[in-house]
């Protein structure tokens, strides 16, 4: 095993572990997740924070437990409301294996979340980290996690190159076994905010002694995909307390099932009412906004304003009501 070389005794795994945890016991972030050992609580925070800011996350994360308070509560939910929970999050697909998951806890574990990694990994969309992050925190199962944060301080605390088949066994073998949920939450918590991608604040490090690299050595990046950049034009149409709206069809690649403002594709040479940029997967948009006379096309639907709040919306079309006043 390829290990950084300053833990090869355990003596030196002990002051690392001491260092690192008394630091996160000051200077971890106040999250409301990690208040609770409630599986359930723990569980939609990991599913919301993938590929997600934990900026983006704190809002919907609280209105997301006061609709859904329990498992029970969200296996019983329509998926309909599952997703306008969820809406401005993106990556719908989570939302819908979260809620396949509740199900299956429901029914198959008699409402019981499973209380270890192995189990966890039998529901839809918990993976080999998401089950090790909840059975550590909310169960103290000592088994460690790799995310992008914890794998960039293992590469630079390391001597010589992980090996990606290696990094679940060092991670491991750094591990606190008395306080592996601390332990787990404490190496993101060093990756997310001190050792970063790019420059490391190695002045603020706790654990810079035990560093072979002291941020001169950066984990090797491919290149990510370009990205594209895209217009399209929206129309919004109001009339009678009611708006103009389609639904995307169920068979549809991205978003299925989720409401948005139609398309307006007539030649248009007057200012749009709203000009916004928005992010898509691995898209960059550039949305026109117009306003127009009730003209409904094929697959559009009114729906009174007074629904809104409960349709499974897309981002952009929340972001868009929003910033015309008509969702709060």
């Amino acid at each position: 095993m390829a290990a950084a070389s300053n833990f090869k005794s355990a003596r030196a795994r002990s002051r690392f572990r001491q260092k690192l945890l008394a630091w996160y016991g000051v200077n971890g972030r106040a999250l409301p997740w990690r208040e609770t050992r409630d599986p359930y609580r723990i569980w939609v925070s990991e599913i919301m924070l993938q590929q997600t800011r934990v900026a983006a996350v704190l809002d919907h994360y609280r209105r997301f437990l006061k609709q859904f308070p329990s498992v029970q509560a969200l296996a019983q939910a329509q998926e309909s409301a599952v997703l306008a929970a969820w809406s401005g999050l993106g990556y719908y697909r989570r939302a819908r294996m979260l809620h396949a998951a509740a199900k299956k806890v429901a029914h198959e574990y008699a409402g019981q979340i499973p209380d270890s990694a192995e189990a966890l990994r039998n529901l839809p969309g918990i993976g080999r980290y998401t089950a090790n992050a909840i059975a550590s925190i909310a169960f103290a199962e000592p088994v460690a996690v790799v995310d992008g944060n914890v794998e960039r301080v293992l590469a630079r605390m390391s001597e010589v190159p992980i090996a990606q088949s290696e990094l679940w066994t060092t991670a491991q073998n750094l591990l606190d076994p008395a306080r592996p949920g601390d332990f787990n939450q404490a190496m993101m918590e060093l990756g997310a905010t001190i050792c970063l991608p790019g420059v490391p604040e190695c002045h603020r490090c706790p654990v810079k002694s035990a560093c072979c690299s002291r941020g001169q050595k950066l984990v090797a990046r491919t290149p990510g995909a370009q990205r594209l950049r895209k217009s399209a034009s929206l129309k919004l149409v109001m009339r009678n307390g009611k708006i103009l709206l389609r639904q995307r069809p169920t068979s549809a690649q991205l978003m299925p099932g989720m409401w948005e403002l139609p398309e307006y594709a007539r030649g248009i040479r007057r200012q749009p009412q709203l000009r916004l940029k928005h992010s898509i997967t691995s898209t960059d948009w550039s949305i026109n906004v117009y306003t127009c006379r009730a003209s409904v096309s094929s697959g559009e639907t009114w729906v009174p304003l007074s629904q809104l709040a409960r349709l499974p919306l897309t981002g952009l079309t929340r972001k868009i009501l929003r910033r015309t006043n008509l969702l709060a």
